[in-house]
């Protein structure tokens, strides 16, 4: 079962209390990538300038993901700088430069085209928009966004969301999307405006899942889930925390046979694994050398965690 994500592939240069990396590989499709690799085939689509080199691309291919759909094209890769100094929790952007992403217009392979499963990272509405008519047939399409979308271009973004399985975004996201401070009504709000189920993250405490009426073929389930955030006593870098549980989560999404409630709840907590090794590392260096035995070991841990008896 072959995920494809379409997002950002890029550089970051990243300072946190624990110190200090001016050029890192990021962007939100790097990271989703390499957690969902841990569970399923990737292929991923993406733009990179020339200063992305081999020794780039084998980070992605040495966990065996698909990078034909990544072009390259003269000019520089995406970056963006941030700093963690005020608050782990949130990011003082510093400086990006959308370079070669700036007029990135999704192309998909041929060979990409048997996609069972599809995640529209964040990027323009318009692009996920066309990319999602392009693949009719996946059988689920996940996606994200973020403030700058939700706050310039509402219309657009309206647009895919009716189109979605799944909205992964963060508390403070939805409720400015919903218009809505109450996190439950606002995720009745944005239920109704046409994802079938609808991931709320919120970064150290974990994440909440709420469901439409047609979340599942042939099993209803009305009850929100809220899976756990491991507690860490050291965060080294937040930064891909976000897209590496959307890539834990749709990655066991994508390896299970059949949709359930009980696998939607199984992949919540795969997604906080996968984000909480992001963490422990800058960049997405945990990530690519992260072993199954340490996921199933983490999982395990936060089934205790969770569990009352």
């Amino acid at each position: 079962m072959a995920i494809l994500v379409v997002g950002s592939v890029a550089f970051d240069a990243i300072e946190t209390p624990s110190g200090r990396r001016d050029r890192c590989l990021g962007g939100a499709a790097t990271y989703f990538s390499l957690a969902a690799s841990h569970f399923t085939d990737v292929r991923v689509i993406g733009v990179v300038g020339e200063d992305f080199g081999a020794d780039e691309e084998a980070v992605l291919t040495r966990r065996g993901i698909d990078t034909r759909g990544i072009e390259h094209v003269p000019g520089k890769s995406f970056f963006w700088s941030g700093s963690y100094m005020k608050n782990l929790n949130e990011a003082q952007t510093l400086n990006t430069e959308l370079n070669v992403f700036q007029s990135f217009s999704p192309k998909i392979p041929a060979e990409y085209r048997d996609s069972e499963y599809l995640f529209l990272a964040n990027i323009d509405p318009v692009l996920q928009q066309d990319v999602r008519r392009k693949m009719p047939k996946v059988k689920m399409v996940c996606g994200d966004t973020m403030n700058y979308w939700i706050n310039g271009h509402g219309e657009n973004l309206a647009r895919v969301l009716r189109t979605l399985d799944g909205l992964l975004i963060n508390d403070t996201e939805a409720k400015l999307l919903a218009k809505q401070n109450n996190l439950v009504r606002a995720a009745r709000n944005i239920l109704d405006m046409g994802p079938k189920s609808l991931v709320v993250k919120h970064g150290e405490y974990g994440a909440t899942a709420f469901f439409g009426e047609s979340a599942f073929d042939g099993e209803a389930c009305s009850t929100p889930f809220r899976a756990p955030a491991l507690p860490l006593a050291e965060v080294v870098d937040p930064t891909g925390a976000g897209d590496s549980f959307a890539g834990g989560f749709f990655g066991y999404i994508a390896s299970q046979p059949v949709l359930t409630p009980a696998a939607f709840r199984r992949a919540m907590f795969y997604g906080s694994v996968m984000g909480s090794f992001a963490v422990e590392r800058f960049g997405t260096e945990r990530l690519q050398h992260l072993r199954k035995e340490e996921i199933e070991d983490r999982f395990a841990l936060f089934r205790q965690l969770s569990h009352l008896d």
